[in-house]
């Protein structure tokens, strides 16, 4: 990173593991971290055995404390841009930091690496050539058959975060507008207790066939079609 300027860092999902050379790299030379939480950066800190200040930047920090961040950036601050896991400013706070260095033409650059959205859909088997990434779902199930809606008939494979606590609600809510679709369940992925579970809507899963602890990330298979053969195949362009 040049002098001056704000980097964005992706970081393991749980694996310690999946840093990056590059990304610890980055990470030892910032001047100054900008994290989501002080408590999770601080263990990337002690991995590296790197001590810069850190900032906090979440969904709650006030427009005033973003200026100032920009303000540090524009007097030649070199800056680290963490989330608490993965790729920032996807579904992150982080984005409006980085809209505004933009626009100030201060200098943004990035450093690729875990993303659970993708690491999901790979983990998946489902094709998905064309994906839309939902991020964190409304939590009433008015709202949420609403989103799902516009996806009933589309050859589109979804991925979304979801909470271990609410997620059978989702499907749930998914069964009335996609029934007999395929669905994988990702949950504490690149961690110990990884699993992948798949099924096919209605159906859903047990507490003892997927426990309600953890992270979640959803996929839901695009709409597939019969070919002239009478296999499956997902909708073409």
């Amino acid at each position: 990173m040049s002098a001056g300027g704000l980097v964005l860092v992706a970081t393991p999902l749980g694996n310690l593991g999946d840093l990056s050379p590059r990304a610890g790299e980055q990470l030892r030379s910032a001047d100054l971290w900008i994290v989501e939480d002080t408590r999770v950066s601080g263990k990337l800190q002690t991995l590296l055995g790197a001590r810069p200040p850190m900032r906090t930047l979440h969904d709650h920090t006030p427009e005033p404390a973003v200026e100032r961040l920009v303000d540090e950036l524009r007097a030649g601050a070199r800056a680290a841009l963490l989330t608490d896991a993965g790729t920032p400013c996807v579904s992150d706070p982080g984005s409006r930091l980085v809209d505004r260095c933009l626009e100030e033409g201060i200098p943004v650059d990035a450093v690729p690496g875990p993303s659970a959205p993708t690491l999901a859909l790979a983990l998946s088997g489902f094709f998905a050539q064309r994906y839309a990434f939902l991020g964190f779902l409304p939590r009433k199930p008015g709202p949420l058959r609403a989103l799902f809606q516009p996806f009933a008939e589309s050859p589109l494979t979804l991925v979304w975060f979801d909470s271990p606590h609410r997620f059978r609600k989702t499907l749930e809510a998914l069964a009335d507008v996609a029934p007999g679709r395929r669905y994988a369940v990702c949950r504490e992925m690149t961690k110990l207790h990884q699993q992948v579970f798949r099924s096919r809507l209605p159906q859903l899963p047990t507490e003892q066939e997927v426990p309600s602890k953890g992270e979640f990330t959803l996929v839901l298979e695009g709409l597939r079609r019969a070919d002239p053969g009478g296999t499956q195949g997902e909708e073409g362009p």
